[in-house]
C-alpha cells in the first residue's frame, strides 16, 4: 500500500500511520501529502519526514476542475494507491473520487450517521455531540464518496460521554482513540 495524505492543519493521522510505518505496525510505505494550507505544519512536517509535498488550494487553482485535475496528477505521479483524509476541510472532486474509488478513507470524530454531513467538522461535531444529550460518541473511519460523511463504514470505537464533560474533554478522549482505528481500517483495507 503506498500511501497519500490530505491534510489541512497539523495532519494528526498523517503522523500517526507514518510512525506506524516505521515501526512495522502497518505493511505500507507513506510517499504523499498535498495540503490546501501553505502554512499547514502537516505541509511543513511532510517535507522535514521527506513525502512528496504540494500546496494547491482554490486561491492558487480557482477552477474546480483544474483543481481537481492537479491533484489527482500529484497523486498518479507519486504512485498513490490508497489516500487518507487527515483533517483536510474541503471537498474533493469527481476525478479524484473516480479515480480512488473505494480507496479514500477519512476519520469523523463521531459515531455516524450521528452528527455527520455538511458543515460537521471538528470543534462542531463535539460540540453537536454535548448538546444532544448522547451518552456516548466516538470515531468512526470511512470510505469517501461523493455524499458528505456518507460512504461505508470500515472501522467505529465507542468513547462514552461523561457528565461534566466539556467540548475539551470529549474532544481528549475521542482523539485518543483516532489513531489507532484508523490503523485498524487501513490493515482491513490492505
Amino acid at each position: 500500500m503506498r500511501i497519500g495524505f490530505l491534510a489541512s492543519h497539523g495532519g494528526s493521522a498523517a503522523r500517526h500511520i507514518t510512525a506506524a510505518c516505521a515501526a512495522g505496525e502497518l505493511n505500507a510505505t507513506p510517499v504523499a501529502l498535498l495540503s490546501n494550507n501553505s502554512r499547514s505544519p502537516a505541509l511543513a512536517w511532510a517535507r522535514e519526514a521527506g513525502l512528496a509535498s504540494a500546496h494547491l488550494s482554490s486561491a492558487r487553482v480557482p477552477d474546480p476542475d483544474t483543481l481537481d485535475a492537479a491533484i489527482l496528477d500529484f497523486f498518479v505521479q507519486a504512485q498513490v494507491d490508497t489516500l487518507v483524509l487527515s483533517g483536510y476541510m474541503r471537498e474533493l472532486g469527481p476525478r479524484l473520487l473516480s479515480y480512488y474509488a473505494g480507496r479514500i478513507v477519512n476519520i469523523h470524530p463521531s459515531l455516524l450517521p450521528r452528527h455527520g454531513g455538511r458543515g460537521m467538522y471538528g470543534d462542531r461535531v463535539h460540540e453537536a455531540v454535548l448538546a444532544s444529550g448522547d451518552t456516548e460518541s466516538g470515531a468512526t473511519v470511512h470510505l469517501v464518496t461523493s455524499g458528505i460523511d456518507e460512504g461505508p463504514v470500515l472501522a467505529q470505537t465507542r468513547v462514552p460521554v461523561l457528565p461534566g464533560d466539556t467540548l475539551e474533554s470529549l474532544k481528549t478522549r475521542v482523539q485518543a482513540v483516532e489513531g489507532d482505528l484508523m490503523l485498524q481500517a487501513l490493515k482491513q483495507l490492505a
